[in-house]
């Protein structure tokens, strides 16, 4: 079957020797080194010289710095992921420059990801087992799935998580089966108690991974205020700490795929909200709850299995009033609170909250797909609705 040629990661679990965990390490440590030294030089050059720093600069100064007795330990990794982190750096940059992010941050030992990216100039690929470059064994690698049948990785990430343990991400070219064209369209409306909400009707329960773990958690948390700074002890507090969050983090994204790869199989357009999470969790009182649910990762996740497969994930204006509009008429609610669940219209629809948004959410995402109109509400939407019910007239929705 035909079907689309993509970048694809597969991420694996290795178990290194003593001697390999050694030198993975070291470059860490002179990944991170070089990333920080090119942010101080590039931020000096800029506020004392009003000068821009270039990757081309950074990377010269990264010669300079192996060839300098102080620094020469930097020979000893190899030299692909001491310039991927200058690449990382300068894309880090580049999205500052473009306002989607804030201005690039120093990386600390022990609060950072630990991880080095190797090309196909760094290692190699034989017989199925990789070897990393200056090391002399091939990595421990638990294949839990096998690569495409003749794929050729063109560059592997090694990383080491805050619970110690140690994966490689290969990237490699892979063929996505196309799929047959679905005669399905969804709405889905965000929520708390239930995770979503499809504008079939259905709700997906939320699992609330954190609050199962909540008690273990806090105790652990309480275990660790308690230890010294710099003990042993502290640092085993912290392991224990660290892998509940990652027990946490593993159940919340395996969910969060499973559902994502079942809609987008299901359905040819997905229509969803598009949420300022970064705003909802200062609300106190949600931001726990919020936090868990992983709006973001999940829609991170449907747009890119849409864009695989061939589908179509439609996002809408995040002020559009999904909850207060009628799906039968049309007609706009004055007020709305969250602790009204279901609510009747005066064309006489009894509304379940969260259905009747998911419904309005995939009216509005089907009319942008055939229109390509924008769907943020007009300034003026509530004169409209009064306007309406006075005179009888139409008004868009």
């Amino acid at each position: 079957m035909a079907g689309r040629v993509v970048k694809r990661a597969y991420k694996y679990r290795f178990y290194p020797t003593a001697v390999q965990a050694e030198q993975l390490a070291r470059t860490f440590g002179c990944t991170r080194y070089v990333y920080n030294r090119a942010l101080a030089e590039r931020t000096r050059a800029w506020s004392q010289e009003q000068r821009r720093v270039t990757y081309a600069d950074t990377s010269k100064m990264l010669t300079d710095w192996k060839r300098d007795t102080e620094t020469a330990w930097l020979s000893e990794p190899s030299k692909g992921p001491l310039q991927e982190s200058l690449r990382q750096l300068q894309g880090a940059f580049d999205r500052f420059w473009r306002k989607q992010t804030g201005y690039p941050q120093f990386k600390k030992k022990g609060r950072s990801k630990e991880s080095a990216t190797y090309f196909s100039n760094c290692f190699t690929y034989r017989g199925g087992q990789i070897r990393l470059a200056k090391q002399t064994e091939p990595l421990d690698v638990r294949w839990s799935r096998p690569l495409p049948e003749g794929a050729v990785p063109s560059q592997v990430t090694v990383s080491r998580n805050a619970r110690g343990q140690y994966h490689v991400s290969i990237l490699v070219e892979d063929t996505i089966p196309e799929l047959e064209p679905a005669d399905r369209v969804v709405g889905l409306d965000a929520g708390i108690t239930s995770l979503y909400t499809l504008s079939t009707g259905e709700k997906i329960t939320n699992p609330r991974h954190e609050r199962r773990d909540r008690a273990r958690l806090a105790k652990a948390q309480r275990v660790l205020a308690r230890k010294e700074k710099g003990s042993r002890n502290r640092a085993k507090a912290r392991l224990k700490v660290a892998k509940i969050f990652g027990r946490i983090a593993d159940r919340r994204r395996d969910h969060l795929h499973k559902l994502s790869t079942r809609l987008v199989r299901e359905n040819q357009v997905i229509a969803i909200e598009d949420l300022s999470v970064r705003n909802m969790v200062k609300n106190r009182s949600l931001s726990r709850a919020i936090s868990d649910a992983g709006w973001s990762e999940f829609r991170s996740m449907l747009e890119y299995k849409a864009d695989w497969y061939g589908r179509r994930v439609v996002v809408i204006d995040r002020f559009y009033p999904s909850s207060k509009t009628c799906s039968g008429c049309g007609v706009l609610a004055s007020t709305m609170p969250l602790t009204v669940r279901e609510w009747a219209c005066r064309c006489g629809t009894v509304h379940d909250r969260d259905v009747n948004a998911a419904k309005n959410i995939l009216a509005v995402g089907l009319a942008v797909t055939a229109c390509g109109d924008g769907v943020r509400p007009p300034r003026n939407w509530l004169v409209l609705v009064e306007k309406r019910e006075f005179t009888g007239e139409d008004f868009p929705h």
